[in-house]
């Protein structure tokens, strides 16, 4: 997976958003909030570039304590949602 061209992590008013800039989010036209860590993960997702639940779910692991379970729970429920919202492609 890869996050879409033209989306974007910013913070506004002290909140985690994702914002559509440039022609390729114009049909956007929303803030997508993310809680801190989604935003960690939306910034792993980044630095990646071609990224994975899997992937995601182990540096989640490295970074919080939590079990690999919870971890691939939660990390496929924010990406699910990011796919719902168009701003990642598979």
């Amino acid at each position: 997976m890869n996050i879409k061209k033209g989306f974007v992590l910013r913070e506004v008013c002290g909140e985690n958003v994702i914002v559509g800039e440039g022609l390729e989010a114009v049909n956007f036209g929303r803030l997508l909030a993310l809680n801190e860590t989604a935003a960690w993960l939306w910034k792993q997702a980044l630095a990646m570039g071609d990224f994975t639940i899997d992937a995601l779910t182990e540096k989640l692991c490295e970074e919080y304590d939590v079990t690999n379970e919870v971890a691939q729970k939660d990390v496929s429920a924010i990406v699910g949602q990011w796919q719902k919202e168009g701003v990642v492609t598979e």
